[in-house]
């Protein structure tokens, strides 16, 4: 009877101690099942400006001073192309977003949007020359080219929406996404001049040289991997690698000349576009709020 009775308690004992052995064994996330945060930090930029080319015309009306004689031209040629190397900057960030896991899963969905400032840095490629072929009314042909000191591009804000799916572990999550970008890309030209060979002779046609501007903003994509790690149930560092591609977008430029001289009198209008697309790789580190 007695062993009967000891057998009853062991049962018991045991019975209430697996349940208490499994739930010490089961541990609980850092991840919650769903969140919206913000956060803030900053990133490692590689730029690339890919398929750059500019093109200019020059239309000149031209005033002999001795005998008032007055003759019109006309000079341009095709785009050529402007290799630029690659710019490495540094850029503050904020984001904003919201993930949810799946239902009774670790898998999770969510969609952050990020901004970046990068106007902090160019690429520069000095000393532009493009070739022109010029005709006067009577038919006749003579040559010339277009020199500026330099032709910069900067990107200057870029703005992402990035959809995303992952896996959360304990204490951090990995995922992947692929969304839609917009960047502001600067272009300028700076100190360009338009020359001519007359009668075999090297002419400044435009006279003092003209800088030129354009602001403009280029849709495009971007592929991001990441990974995040939870220091706490409200504070997590979001670590991400992104590869961006902007649009190719035409940028136009547009300026009058005045060149009066002492034989000859130069007025005209200076017409030009530039086109080309970027590149700019991305290795970001944020510090996350979650709400």
């Amino acid at each position: 009877m007695n062993k009967t009775v000891a057998s009853a308690y062991l049962f018991v004992a045991l019975s209430c101690c697996v349940p208490l052995s499994n739930a010490e064994q089961v541990t609980t996330s850092f991840v919650p099942n769903s969140g919206a945060y913000i956060g803030l930090g900053f990133g490692a930029n590689s730029t690339q400006f890919n398929d750059q080319q500019l093109q200019a015309t020059g239309i000149s009306t031209a005033t002999n001073m001795s005998n008032g004689n007055v003759s019109t031209g006309t000079a341009g040629g095709p785009p050529v192309g402007i290799g630029m190397s690659s710019n490495n900057s540094i850029s503050p960030s904020i984001q904003a977003g919201y993930f949810q896991k799946f239902q009774e899963s670790t898998y999770l969905w969510g969609a952050k949007f990020s901004y970046s400032y990068m106007g902090g840095s160019s690429s520069t490629t000095n000393r532009i020359l493009i070739p022109q072929y010029g005709t006067y009314p009577s038919g006749a042909s003579f040559t010339g080219n277009a020199v500026a000191a330099s032709y910069q591009k900067t990107i200057k804000n870029q703005i992402s929406l990035i959809p995303y799916f992952g896996q959360s572990f304990d204490r951090s999550t990995i995922y992947f996404g692929v969304g839609p970008t917009i960047s502001q890309v600067n272009t300028k030209i700076n100190n360009l001049i338009g020359f001519a060979d007359l009668n075999g002779v090297r002419t400044d046609v435009s006279g003092t040289p003209q800088s030129f501007s354009a602001t403009q903003w280029a849709y495009g994509g971007a592929a991001m991997l990441g990974g995040t790690y939870f220091l706490d149930k409200a504070w997590f560092l979001d670590f991400s690698y992104s590869y961006a591609m902007t649009q190719n977008k035409i940028s136009n430029y547009y300026s009058t000349f005045d060149n009066p001289g002492t034989t000859t009198s130069y007025k005209g209008s200076l017409i030009g576009s530039s086109t080309g697309t970027a590149t700019i790789q991305t290795i970001g580190l944020t510090v996350n709020k979650l709400f």
